[in-house]
């Protein structure tokens, strides 16, 4: 198999992969380096993990970034699945404020708390997302919407006019 190594660099991107070794992020300093050692010293792709300690596969994602995305891959970009970050448009999100609304028991569900793994089942269910997402995801559509999820705490009310009187004196 042919070695892999980053093509020739200008001047300006040879300057400018320099300037970032000094950068605070340690994703562009990495990426940097690997460019610099496999355009300029032409090291393969296992010696120059070894040297920035990290694995081939690395180098060669950082190489073929380069190649496609030129100095921009220099930058860290978002991590996760894209797909479930799109989950949830804006209609579905309006659907999702609503179905929060609601008691799971309307739909059928044997509780009457919603978690955010039923929520991701019944956004299912009901046809709001196309495909099932995880709790995690609708977390952070509530959270993108301003909404804040909290796990629910159970407290325990009685009716009666004195029940703080005997609660402090049972405990006391």
């Amino acid at each position: 198999m042919k070695p892999l190594y980053a093509r020739i660099l200008t001047d300006d991107e040879r300057e400018a992969l320099r300037q970032n070794l000094k950068s605070s992020s340690g994703f562009t300093v990495r990426q940097a380096q690997m460019i610099l050692l496999s355009a300029d010293e032409r090291l393969k792709v296992d010696e120059i993990g070894r040297r920035v300690g990290c694995q081939g596969q690395a180098v060669r994602q950082a190489i073929h970034a380069f190649h496609r995305e030129g100095l921009s891959c220099l930058q860290a970009k978002a991590k996760g699945n894209p797909r479930d970050r799109r989950a949830l448009d804006n209609a579905a999100r309006e659907q999702l404020r609503d179905l929060i609304r609601r008691s799971p028991r309307d739909l059928g569900y044997a509780t009457s708390l919603w978690t955010l793994d039923l929520l991701a089942q019944a956004c299912f269910e009901q046809g709001i997302t196309r495909i099932r997402v995880t709790g995690e995801t609708i977390r952070a559509t509530l959270a993108a919407m301003g909404i804040h999820w909290r796990r629910v705490k159970s407290f325990i009310h009685s009716p009666e006019p004195d029940y703080t009187v005997k609660k402090s004196g049972a405990t006391g």
